[in-house]
């Protein structure tokens, strides 16, 4: 029985869809929830951006506030008190060779201060850290400032210094504990080198059975495109 090409790709897209399950996101201390809300509208000047982690951030961790035309206005940040997610927060931890779910649902806040508001527009939060695992911990939270503009405190200088050497070499990063609160501004000690790990199996376990599936669809797909006869004109009969 041949397969026509049109189903044999459709099953092909299909099994992949199926049985190729999605990559969990891996991603540990990840930003969980903010106030204000990403893409929402400040419409008074506030002292402070909050940003809730399911860790507490390092202690070198680095934020940044700029304004739409790029100037930092951010100030010292801090930690504070945990506060109950909004939502749920799901992360995976390799165990044995598989991942494995673990649910948060406790923020652990970064208090970053604004030092002013000099222009209404698309503010950017920029925030660094390390997680308990030494994964980087990275992005951006992007807001709307609609309210009036502030000027800047007396003797306000800007700041310009970047991320500190514990987040641009993380293999000399503080390993730290979830849910304990760091001192600011405290120097990191330097890790010892994570010890060397068995090839994860879950490779070959979870995946080589789907990948095999795909293949052979994809198998069945070319063999019907070179089997499908081409059409040929029929000759005249002689009268």
């Amino acid at each position: 029985m041949r397969l026509p090409v049109r189903v044999a790709a459709a099953l092909l897209v299909v099994a992949a869809a199926v049985v190729l399950p999605a990559t969990p996101a891996a991603a540990h201390g990840q930003l969980a929830m903010s106030d204000p809300v990403a893409d929402s509208t400040v419409a008074q000047p506030r002292p402070e951006v909050t940003l809730y982690f399911t860790e507490t951030p390092a202690s070198y961790a680095w934020f940044t506030v700029t304004t739409p035309s790029g100037r930092r206005v951010e100030s010292a940040w801090r930690t504070g008190e945990p506060k109950r997610l909004d939502k749920p927060v799901t992360e995976y931890y390799l165990t044995d060779g598989k991942f494995e779910p673990r649910v948060f649902n406790t923020g652990y806040p970064a208090i970053v201060g604004v030092s002013h508001w000099p222009e209404q527009g698309a503010y950017t939060v920029l925030y660094q850290s390390v997680a308990s695992d030494g994964e980087a911990v990275k992005g951006t939270l992007k807001f709307t400032y609609s309210g009036p503009t502030t000027p800047p405190p007396a003797g306000w200088t800007a700041p310009t210094a970047g991320p500190p050497d514990a987040l641009t070499h993380p293999q000399a990063t503080q390993s730290q504990t979830p849910g304990l609160f760091s001192d600011v501004g405290s120097a990191p000690a330097a890790a010892p080198p994570p010890p060397s790990s068995p090839p994860t199996p879950f490779v070959l376990t979870d995946w080589l059975i789907p990948a095999l599936i795909v293949a052979a669809v994809g198998f069945m797909v070319v063999a019907a495109a070179r089997r499908t006869p081409v059409p040929v004109s029929r000759k005249r009969r002689r009268a």
